[in-house]
């Protein structure tokens, strides 16, 4: 698949820090993090004195993470945490995150393909940053940029633009880098955790970006390349 080869390059570059005025920023939403107040804080242990987790637990509601990832340093370089995650909390959240990175570089957001990620708030935005006409933007379901996904996601992947979209194809999300951040903060927080409240919630996973930027952030260690369609498999 050229879109897979394409965003394993795009990383490599990113991470080996050739292009020091591009970045690219992996971006996607952690939804429905449940604060679970467990009746005690771990089981007992089993006779292999290996440590279980209590699973009767009382729900004290959830909150959104929405993050982005700078694949070039690993640091996670923005975040909100909030009760939901609409096309305007997205929006605004890129918007944000636009204007940590210096004024005039080139920026390339990494995410999947969720509607929110490609919405008529985000077509707006960097239309108005690229100057178009009234004409060419069109309207919602009926003409222009706007008409539909399809146009909406080929107007955001222009590369000229200054602020680019890059999207992972279908069941490919794992290719992007904000996912395997996710996944240690489920291991290392979110799984084990005894929160009795949902401000305690995001008070630990605050604590844990706090910490993993100053004492785990380092660029990724990526060789996958893309998929060799002429490598032959041995089925026996």
């Amino acid at each position: 698949m050229k879109q897979v080869a394409f965003i394993c390059q795009i990383i490599i570059t990113s991470v080996s820090q050739k292009e020091s005025n591009k970045h690219l920023i992996s971006v996607d939403e952690k939804t429905g993090i449940q604060a679970i107040e467990r009746d005690r804080s771990n089981a007992p242990k089993s006779k292999g004195e290996h440590q279980r987790i209590e699973y009767e637990y009382t729900r004290h509601g959830t909150t959104t993470l929405i993050a982005a990832n700078n694949v070039e340093n690993g640091r996670l370089m923005n975040y909100h945490l909030g009760s939901t995650r609409t096309e305007e909390d997205y929006a605004n959240f890129l918007k944000e995150t636009v204007t940590i990175l210096p004024e005039m570089d080139q920026i390339i957001f990494l995410s999947d393909q969720l509607n929110t990620h490609i919405s008529e708030t985000i077509v707006l935005w960097i239309a108005e940053m690229e100057e178009y006409d009234s004409i060419e933007i069109g309207l919602k379901g009926k003409s222009g940029f706007l008409k539909n996904m399809k146009t909406r996601k080929a107007f955001l992947e222009r590369k000229h633009h200054r602020v680019q979209f890059c999207f992972t194809p279908k069941h490919c999300s794992w290719l992007n880098p904000i996912e395997n951040w996710f996944a240690k903060l489920q291991r290392q927080i979110i799984q084990k955790g005894n929160f009795v409240s949902v401000n305690q919630l995001i008070e630990k996973i605050e604590v844990y970006i706090e910490f993993y930027n100053q004492f785990l952030a380092k660029p990724l260690k990526w060789k996958f390349k893309g998929f060799n369609k002429n490598k032959k498999f041995n089925n026996n």
